[in-house]
Order: structure tokens, then C-alpha cells, then sequence
């Protein structure tokens, strides 16, 4: 006992001795560090009285250190900036869904301006804006070099103005303008409607109005349809959408879930992590789901698809989303400013990561390029077939009643509007379709 009770205390000496060792250098060390930050915050002094008294014009010294502090947040990723008051004023009237502008998400990559999505019913989305294009210059003026901050200023104006954008789109040869006509941006968050048998949620963003528009469309529809037992299942449509508030992402999920975990946040320290559980009630009740994704969802869209894709509540179907995985806190600073800063990052509940690797469907589903219609061009259309009821004097059906002549006419007229919606946007017809096989195999059980 006494050799153990000695053993102990000679490693607990031992350690001591090891400690102090380590402490001296670890002090003269942090001294240096200090020592270090200081000469360069010196450096930055020297360098911002020289500008003032010798640069070839006067310079405005507010303008000249918000330049300097964005400069600093822009250095470390592209989601991470300074807010003038103006800005800040601009980005709170955002939030609460209306605001002025052209109606593009974007994002910096590599000095250039990246659209994240058009947003639904926007002048930018009239103008046939697409998820990846690049926006090079602006009435004629590059863009390259410019802050991301520094560039919107270039798309901003007064409503009813016009702009001449230039943009570099993926298949094309050559870069070409579009003309776009500033408006006032009024974002209606979530556009319900019944396709067939389907409800469809086309959600284009989360502000503070996006769950309540949810609820109250998704109960909309299911009255009209005569109770949720006329219905399929519901398509949740959140391609294009850029993302928004955290908090919106996750009532929409919660809304979906009886119970787990829905996202969580981790910063750098850990105590700094949140963790968001759902509560007991599913809007769909049990009905089949199916989320529609593609290039241009972002960050809140990919919170919602990637829980109920974990959850298995859910059959994700489309192109890879956009991987944005961080979450940013927008912090008040004195004169109205605001510094918009990358927090943590965000995880999805089977603790994965989708920071630049997005949300993968479970189907890949294409969208295909419309081509461009000749309005010269004669409207083919296609062979014409006569069936057995347009010959004369055919015999009549004697084996059905007129409700289910009438029957089969409504499920014909459906399957005739099905395939006009493959035309007009296929992935939209797939996600249909899916719930159409889902029900059918509910209904055999």
C-alpha cells in the first residue's frame, strides 16, 4: 500500500515538475503573441494615417475603415460580413418579407457573383435568371474585384429603373445581357396548390412568414380536397430557395415530425451547440412525402430536406442542393451597423456535415433545358389518331353506367394534365408520380 500511495506521489511531483517546466516558455510564448498582435494593429494605424495624409484625393476616413473592417470578415468566408446601418435596416425589412430590388440570392465565389436561386414571382425570375449563373457586369460596368457588398450596390436602384445585366451561364458559348426591371419584392414564403391528387408546397424562402403560410395553405388545400383520405401525399417544393432563418427551417420540419432530433449547431467551443428536437403532431398525417431539391437550395432548405431525409419521412428527389452547412449570427454594433458572422456549423440528425457537399436526393432527377421556341417556327403537332369511337357507326359501351363513363373521363383528363406537367417541369411530374405509386401500395397493404 505505502509503494502504491509512493508511486502516486511521485507522478504527482513528477507532473508538477513537468508542468512548471512547460509554463515559462508557455508564458514568454503567449507574451510574443501579444507582443505580435500589437505591432500589427500599430501597422494598421501607420498605414491608415498615411492613406489620410498622402493619398492623390481626400478620402472619407468612416468609408475607409467600414472598407477595412469588411475586409477583415470577408477574409474569412463568403457568408461572413460588415453591415452598414443602411444595410442593416435593409437586411431587417428582408427578414419580414418585402423589400426592393431585382429578386436574385447571390453569393461570392472567386471574385465573382454567383446566383444562389431567382426568387419565385420576382422581376429576376420573369427575366429567366437560373440557379449557377454568373453575373459579370452591370450596364456595362465589371464587377470582378468588387466586395460582394460593393457589387449589390451596383444591382440596386429605384424602382421602375433598368438594368442591363451580363452573365455567364454554364452551356453557353458567350456571355449575354438581360434586362431586368427594378420592382418592390413582396415574398409570398409558401405558394400551396393540388396537382392531381397531390398537394404541392412550394416554399421560396424562410422569413418570419414561412411556417404560418405553410400551415395555413397546407390546411387550405386539404379542405378543398374533401379531407386528407382524398389525398396522395404532399410535395414539399424547395427548389431555388435560398434559405433564411434557422428558427423557420425548423418549424417547418418539426411540422412533418412526431419526434428526434432535427438539426443541431456546433460552434467552436462546445458549449456553444444548440440542438433542436421535434414535437408531437405531423401536419401530413402519416401521408407519403416528397422534397423536391436542386443546385439553387441553400442552407434552411437543406435543414428541412436533410431531417426528413434522415428521418425517412421523406423520399428527397432532384439534383445535389448547395451546401451551405454554417450559420450565421448578425450581431448589433454601435451606429446602427450590424457584422454578420459564421458562428457554428450545422449538422443533420444522423450528424453529418453537408458544408460544401450539400444534400444528396435519394432519386436524381434531371430538370431538362427548355429549348428556345422559333416564334417563326409551325407548331408540330405529331401524328393524329383515330380511335374506335370516331368511326361511324361503331357500337357503344353497354357494360358501364354513365358515373363510370364519367369516371374514367375525369381519370383521363388527369393523366392528360400529368403529362403536360412532365412537359412543364419534370421533376415536379416525378415527384407526383412517386406519391401516386406510394398510396397505390398503401392501399394494397
Amino acid at each position: 500500500m505505502k509503494r502504491l500511495m509512493m508511486a502516486a506521489a511521485g507522478g504527482a511531483v513528477l507532473g508538477l515538475v513537468t508542468t512548471t517546466q512547460v509554463a515559462g516558455p508557455l508564458i514568454a510564448q503567449e507574451a510574443s503573441q501579444n507582443g505580435s498582435l500589437y505591432e500589427q494593429l500599430d501597422l494598421f494605424g501607420d498605414i491608415f494615417e498615411r492613406i489620410r495624409a498622402g493619398y492623390v484625393e481626400d478620402v472619407d476616413e468612416k468609408e475607409l475603415i467600414e472598407a477595412a473592417i469588411n475586409g477583415m470578415l470577408t477574409s474569412l468566408d463568403p457568408h461572413s460580413s460588415y453591415l452598414s446601418a443602411d444595410d442593416a435596416a435593409d437586411m431587417r425589412v428582408q427578414t419580414r418579407g418585402e423589400f426592393g430590388g431585382l429578386g436574385l440570392e447571390v453569393t461570392q465565389e472567386d471574385g465573382f457573383v454567383k446566383v444562389v436561386s431567382p426568387i419565385d414571382g420576382t422581376p429576376a425570375a420573369a427575366a429567366g435568371m437560373e440557379a449557377g449563373d454568373f453575373v459579370t457586369a452591370v450596364d456595362g460596368e465589371s464587377l470582378l474585384g468588387l466586395t460582394l457588398d460593393e457589387a449589390l450596390e451596383f444591382l440596386r436602384g429605384p424602382v421602375g429603373s433598368e438594368v442591363i445585366i451580363t452573365v455567364v451561364r454554364e452551356g453557353e458559348i458567350e456571355p449575354f445581357d438581360v434586362s431586368i426591371i427594378r420592382d418592390t419584392i413582396k415574398l409570398t414564403a409558401v405558394r400551396a396548390r393540388t396537382e392531381g391528387k397531390a398537394v404541392v408546397l412550394r416554399v421560396t424562402t424562410f422569413n418570419g412568414q414561412t411556417f404560418p403560410n405553410l400551415q395555413e395553405g397546407l390546411k387550405e388545400q386539404v379542405e378543398e380536397a374533401g379531407g386528407i383520405e382524398n389525398v396522395d401525399g404532399f410535395i414539399i417544393d424547395l427548389r431555388n430557395n435560398p434559405g433564411g432563418l434557422l428558427n423557420q427551417a425548423v418549424f417547418v420540419s418539426d411540422a412533418f415530425l412526431d419526434a428526434g432530433e432535427i438539426v443541431s449547431t456546433r460552434g467552436r467551443e462546445p458549449q456553444d451547440g444548440e440542438r433542436y428536437n421535434a414535437t408531437p403532431g405531423d401536419l401530413a398525417e402519416g401521408k407519403p412525402i416528397v422534397v423536391l431539391i436542386n443546385g439553387g437550395s441553400a442552407s434552411a432548405s437543406e435543414i428541412v430536406a436533410g431531417a426528413l431525409q434522415d428521418h425517412r419521412r421523406a423520399i428527397v428527389v432532384g439534383t445535389k442542393s448547395f451546401g451551405k452547412g454554417s450559420v450565421q449570427t448578425v450581431i448589433p454594433l454601435q451606429g446602427d451597423g450590424a457584422m454578420r458572422l459564421t458562428t457554428s456549423r450545422y449538422y443533420t440528425p444522423s450528424g453529418r456535415s453537408i458544408q460544401a457537399l450539400g444534400i444528396s436526393p435519394d432519386i436524381i432527377v434531371e430538370q431538362p433545358r427548355r429549348e428556345p421556341v422559333d416564334p417563326n417556327a409551325e407548331e408540330d403537332e405529331g401524328p393524329q389518331f383515330r380511335s374506335e369511337a370516331d368511326l361511324r357507326g361503331s357500337l357503344g359501351n353497354d357494360s358501364l353506367s354513365e358515373d363510370e363513363i364519367r369516371q374514367i373521363e375525369e381519370d383521363r383528363a388527369r393523366a392528360e394534365a400529368a403529362a403536360q406537367l412532365r412537359e412543364e417541369d419534370y421533376q415536379l411530374a416525378y415527384a407526383i408520380d412517386i406519391l401516386k405509386g406510394l398510396n397505390a401500395l398503401d392501399l394494397q397493404e
